[in-house]
């Protein structure tokens, strides 16, 4: 039922910043869970980032607390991944994912719906 979309990903310096953006549609949008993932090749798929759909509560993996910031748009509506000093650690491919459940939480697992992924490159 819901869909998303990522843009914004790309080629980009190491230290350098890029922010990602996730267009939803097909529900509603205030009610879901929404996080960032991210794969690299040979590597399986993990958690980046969470928001919490009521009162609006973050998490981060440790490898991007204080580097990433989730946030979404809920004019548009649009979740962002805004991404600071970037290493070549995090070169992958990036996820957004929405839970159709009404939390105060911010899960880092349990997400029902997929974007197609949005390819970051980072290098020295």
């Amino acid at each position: 039922q819901v869909q998303l979309v990522e843009t914004g990903g790309g080629l980009v310096q190491a230290g350098e910043s890029l922010r990602l953006s996730c267009e939803v549609s097909g529900g509603t949008f205030d009610q879901y869970g929404l996080g960032w993932f991210r794969q690299a090749p040979g590597k399986r798929r993990e958690f980046v980032a969470a928001l919490a759909p009521v009162g609006g509560e973050t998490t981060y993996t440790d490898s991007v607390m204080g580097r990433f910031t989730i946030a979404k748009d809920r004019s548009k509506p649009t979740l962002y991944l805004q991404m600071d000093s970037l290493t070549l650690k995090d070169t992958a491919v990036y996820y957004c994912a929405a839970r159709n459940v009404l939390s105060s939480i911010a899960v880092r697992d349990g997400y029902d719906y997929w974007g197609q992924g949005t390819q970051v490159t980072v290098s020295s």
